[in-house]
């Protein structure tokens, strides 16, 4: 009886879950391999999946409203009797806080409802709030407030007084030295027995023990006061610090239950809990919000109803975020931080498309040498080569060079360009060279401007773009704006030419930080218009189309001036 009940919900769960595409969209041939999630182009079938779906969310998630964009997911499935249908997820539980979506739009589950499912959870839960509660009715004892401002206002007067008093020790100092000086001259010793100028100078002496014995009563003093209020303090604030430690301790047992419900599968059969699957991580725990993204929640439906998965994307709708680059309707690969342990499990056992980033698409492309001599090198990197080697890859232009000239000396890099950009790049061959390139860099003497074609027109003809970058932790290696902790980066362009709707442009990097002419013209505040080509911000194309056409700077040890340009060959 259980089982035919059970039966019974997983053909409704599959038939509320599960879309068909209508007959036009069933003449596409089926992909030979599963996506790989990580650096893709989405497939027909999961375009028009994607498609699909956006007409929905065009209703129950207009832009025109006040909501924030998200990321949804679609995956192409093949039933028990070989029928194409998708599934369609969004991440971070976007279902949840959206009603109007959850009730027009037939998503997968969530893979575990948190603080839903079990007597635990709402025991700890309650708990939590509890301390809360007390934490917070602590807080608002006024004592702690008057206690707090008068350590503050004491520590400023003791500071002021110990100032005030080491002034006059200085003055009194100062006293002490032109009386010593008069006292050693011959004109006054001579008008002094030695006996009156013995006490004069013991005099002098006790003075400036005098002076520090009060400085060290001054401390001493104030010490006093500052403890006695800091006790006092204390013990206020003491049980609010033991029930904090008592908060982080419920949260954290909390956090590691729902963890390890989070059962994720794979087509073998095999489950990890999120726990044991990021043991192995550098971090070796899970970031909040794993296992909410669209992928995992797709593939788990597909694995617990039997659904073989054929291709699946993910797809930005709504709002740019202020810092990451998200554009409306374009698709984008798994986040690494969260998604990429998790899916290397979930993914286990099928046969997926190639990583294209672990081929080395410079491998017969020759790199031109444009000078040389015995302290510098400057050659044209050709698109796809790196500029030092990599993890997987170790083909690059230091690698060459270093094979070419096996006399060179030092660290050899002066500077980087991305393995997609293209252009001049200088290297030292030894290490007087090299440093005096690198203080080039840092007092900014060296001049470099790019080429990029850009996806869209630019009404303007120049401009400045200042937005700061750091790494996009959860995301790596993307960069994202962050105000708070970003590193400046400043970059000037001048638009060249509009071609149709692409704009060509000359690009000048004030600063050199990572991604930084891609994330200015990506991001909203920047240009708004990705580079071509750029997968990271923008959409795949046949390469980046982003070229270092000049680099001006010079000699390292004849100071001669050095001018290099080549054209760029997109």
């Amino acid at each position: 009886m259980i089982t035919c009940h059970l039966i019974v919900l997983l053909i409704m769960s599959i038939t509320r879950c599960l879309y068909r595409f209508p007959k036009s969209n069933t003449s596409v041939d089926l992909p030979r391999y599963f996506t790989y999630p990580f650096y893709y182009q989405a497939h027909p079938l999961a375009v028009n999946a994607s498609v699909l779906l956006q007409q929905k969310l065009i209703e129950c998630h207009p832009l025109t409203s006040n909501q924030s964009g998200r990321m949804y997911g679609v995956l192409v499935v093949k039933d028990a009797e070989g029928k194409l249908g998708y599934l369609t997820a969004s991440s971070d539980n976007a279902n949840d806080t959206l009603p109007q979506v959850k009730q027009s739009i037939n998503f997968v589950p969530a893979i575990y409802r948190a603080l839903l499912n079990s007597g635990f959870e709402k025991k700890q839960q309650t708990l939590i709030n509890d301390i809360n509660a007390e934490i917070t009715a602590l807080d608002q004892n006024p004592d702690i407030a008057i206690l707090k401002n008068s350590l503050q206002a004491t520590l400023c007067e003791s500071e002021y007084e110990i100032q005030a008093f080491q002034k006059v020790m200085r003055a009194n100092k100062k006293s002490r030295h032109h009386q010593r000086e008069c006292l050693s001259a011959s004109n006054l010793s001579t008008h002094l027995s030695a006996n009156e100028q013995r006490t004069m100078s013991i005099q002098l002496a006790r003075e400036s023990v005098n002076d520090k014995k009060k400085l060290l009563a001054i401390k001493y003093k104030n010490k006093g006061i500052i403890e006695e209020i800091t006790q006092n303090l204390r013990k206020l604030t003491d049980q609010i610090e033991l029930l904090k430690k008592r908060r982080k301790k419920c949260s954290i047992k909390l956090q590691k239950y729902i963890f390890q419900q989070y059962q994720l599968l794979n087509i073998e059969g095999g489950s990890k809990n999120l726990i044991e699957i990021f043991a192995n991580t550098p971090e070796q725990k899970p970031p909040a919000g794993s296992g909410d993204c669209a992928a995992p929640k797709l593939l788990q439906f597909a694995f617990n109803h039997q659904l073989t998965p054929i291709c699946m994307a993910e797809f930005w709708w709504g709002k740019q975020p202020a810092s990451a680059i998200r554009k409306h309707k374009h698709f984008y690969p798994a986040c690494q931080s969260k998604c990429k342990p998790i899916l290397a499990h979930m993914l286990s056992g099928m046969l997926l498309d190639k990583n294209p980033l672990l081929d080395n698409p410079a491998k017969n492309i020759p790199l031109e040498i444009l000078f040389s001599d015995e302290h510098l090198v400057v050659v044209n990197k050709p698109a796809g080569l790196l500029s030092v080697p990599g993890k997987n890859i170790k083909d690059s232009v230091l690698t060459r060079i270093k094979a070419k000239f096996p006399m060179a000396s030092g660290g050899m890099i002066v500077h980087r360009l991305d393995m997609a950009t293209s252009g001049l790049l200088m290297l030292a061959l030894n290490e007087r060279a090299q440093k005096s390139l690198q203080r080039q860099f840092f007092d900014k003497r060296v001049s470099k401007r790019y080429v990029a074609c850009i996806d869209g027109i630019v009404k303007q003809q120049s401009g400045r773009i200042c937005l700061p970058l750091r790494g996009d932790f959860d995301d790596r290696p993307k960069q994202m704006v962050c105000h708070e902790h970003g590193k400046a980066a400043e970059t000037h362009w001048q638009l060249i030419t509009n071609i149709g709707n692409i704009s060509k442009l000359f690009l000048y990097p004030i600063t050199g930080r990572t991604h930084q002419l891609r994330m200015h013209c990506a991001h909203p505040l920047g240009l708004n218009i990705p580079i071509i080509g750029d997968s990271l911000y923008g959409t795949v194309a046949n390469r980046l189309h982003l070229h270092a056409q000049r680099l001006c700077f010079n000699h390292p040890i004849t100071g001669a001036e050095m001018n290099f340009e080549v054209n760029e060959d997109f």
